[in-house]
């Protein structure tokens, strides 16, 4: 895309690129044009030793896609601690030899931007003009960001952009909520891991830029190009798409986006589903009470604690006392929970069991669980959805978890026994158990750490199953298959969780193969 083309409809994906030297500028430009990016950000204050007219002319001459320059000074963000006059020189030469688009700080603006905009004129210069403000802190009311906007479109820029620097996810809606009325073109988003959705929901609500980070090179709050092109697919959602999303913290182990989005479109649905950083539920569904906003899965440490937020419960939550799914039901608005976790991880030990022939009850008994002992290391929402399921296909279940009085409240419930979580390592279990740990342990990027089960007693299990699906083989699964246990990995209870998540999500079947396809191949 031509940088003549810049309009409020096309959008652009925008690849920063902040690296010290001339030479790895122009490398990242070559890597970032063949990963998707429209357009890059150079940002001029990371260089070296910078010298304007040669760089500048170096990086222009050899460019490959549509070139963004900032500058940016330390009292707005950046690097650049110099002469602010040797700065503006520097973004007015920029343009003066061929930039795609220059940024200036609104601070800044009324020094040089009169001239700048001179210069276009008389010389037919393409360029064109952003004018930025960064916000730090909280972010400010609806109001004061509205004006915000006001006064940087007072400038005559062709382009404003807005950043702020959300401390909640909440303060996002703020960007959703001016993003309709700007009438130039407006780039706006929040920065940091609360921020993420300002990028990628930003064509939902009418933004211009989307910015995704070089593969290999993480930025927190942004997503990456490939994960722009592969699961997001930007060009497929308008005011129309409704938005779904994962409700945790972290969220950033999340693969609920790679599997939800091609779904979604798979099966015609205008669907987005995103990671959702939410440090407090009552401000989250407080503030994103839109129909836009149809659904959501939980993910920990919500799971039990979201049942309060919920207008109705579905029985088998209201039982389980965890929600991992949740509804915005379109006649009433009103949220209804529901738990997927509980079936799609016990159906996943159970089918493991029976392809293993270890059905030893016969076909006189409906599941291959009935009478076994099932140990479950975890008594939160995960585990609470696993003691039920174990319990309603007929095995003693033992709990164990770090919170002993947790433990206990769900042994009550499903007339199980409770133990100490130190007793775990000399817990000698009879042979054929299952082995479930349904908490985090072992989870990226702590992919190192493993349940306190000694590689002993590990012999004496059937099977294990292990609830974390990043990474699919977690250290316990390895130290279980080693001793010859049949393990059953936490991408399988994810699929199938998810399946009935999509079911419930868009009132259709779930596409089981090509979502199980998916799974094999991004997982």
């Amino acid at each position: 895309m031509g940088s003549n083309e810049v309009s409020a409809e096309a959008l652009m994906i925008c690849a920063p690129i902040r690296s010290q030297c001339v030479e790895q500028i122009l490398k990242e430009m070559h890597e970032a044009k063949a990963q998707g990016a429209d357009v890059v950000e150079v940002s001029l204050d990371h260089i070296t030793n910078f010298h304007p007219h040669n760089d500048l002319q170096t990086i222009l001459t050899n460019k490959l896609l549509p070139i963004l320059f900032s500058y940016r000074p330390k009292w707005e963000g950046g690097l650049y601690e110099g002469d602010e006059n040797i700065r503006l020189e520097a973004l007015q030469l920029a343009m003066e030899l061929g930039a795609d688009f220059i940024d200036i700080e609104l601070k800044a603006a009324s020094s040089c931007l009169k001239t700048m905009m001179e210069y276009k004129k008389k010389h037919s210069n393409h360029g064109k003009i952003i004018v930025s403000s960064y916000v730090d802190g909280v972010t400010p009311p609806k109001s004061e960001l509205l004006k915000l906007v006001t006064l940087m479109k007072a400038t005559g820029a062709d382009i404003i952009k807005l950043v702020t620097n959300a401390q909640d996810i909440t303060e996002i809606e703020r960007i959703f909520s001016i993003l309709p009325y700007s009438q130039v073109p407006l780039i706006a988003y929040s920065v940091g891991d609360r921020g993420l959705i300002s990028q990628v929901l930003c064509p939902k609500f009418g933004g211009f830029f989307v910015y995704g980070s070089l593969d290999g090179n993480p930025i927190p709050g942004m997503p990456s190009l490939e994960t722009l092109r592969e699961a997001y697919k930007l060009e497929h959602v308008n005011e129309d798409t409704k938005v779904f999303g994962l409700i945790s913290k972290p969220v950033g182990h999340s693969k609920g986006p790679l599997l939800h989005n091609p779904t979604f479109r798979h099966a015609n649905f205008n669907g987005m589903y995103v990671p959702m950083f939410v440090d407090d539920l009552k401000e989250f569904f407080s503030t994103y009470t839109s129909p836009d906003f149809a659904g959501y899965s939980v993910g920990f440490p919500y799971k039990e604690k979201v049942l309060t937020f919920c207008d109705e419960v579905h029985p088998l939550a209201q039982s389980i006392g965890a929600v991992n799914t949740i509804v915005r039901r379109s006649i009433d608005g009103k949220l209804v929970g529901y738990n997927t976790d509980c079936e799609g991880a016990i159906t996943a030990i159970e089918d493991a069991l029976i392809e293993h022939g270890c059905n030893d009850g016969g076909a006189c008994l409906s599941s291959p669980l009935a009478g076994r002992l099932f140990v479950l290391v975890g008594a939160g929402g995960a585990g609470r959805a696993l003691g039920f399921g174990a319990k309603s296909r007929g095995a003693r279940v033992v709990i164990f978890d770090i919170d002993f009085d947790r433990a206990k409240s769900l042994a009550s419930a499903v007339f199980g026994e409770a133990l100490h979580y130190k007793d775990l390592a000399n817990f000698q279990p009879e042979k054929g158990a299952i082995l479930a740990n349904a908490t985090p342990i072992g989870m990226h990027p702590n992919i190192a750490d493993i349940i306190s089960v000694s590689e002993e007693t590990l012999e004496d299990y059937e099977l294990v199953f292990d609830a974390v699906y990043t990474p699919r083989k977690t250290r316990l699964l390895k130290a279980a298959e080693a001793v010859g246990a049949i393990t059953v990995s936490g991408v399988e209870m994810f699929l199938r969780q998810a399946r009935g998540q999509f079911n419930l999500f868009t009132g259709l079947q779930a596409p089981d193969q090509f979502m199980r396809e998916i799974v094999l191949s991004k997982f």
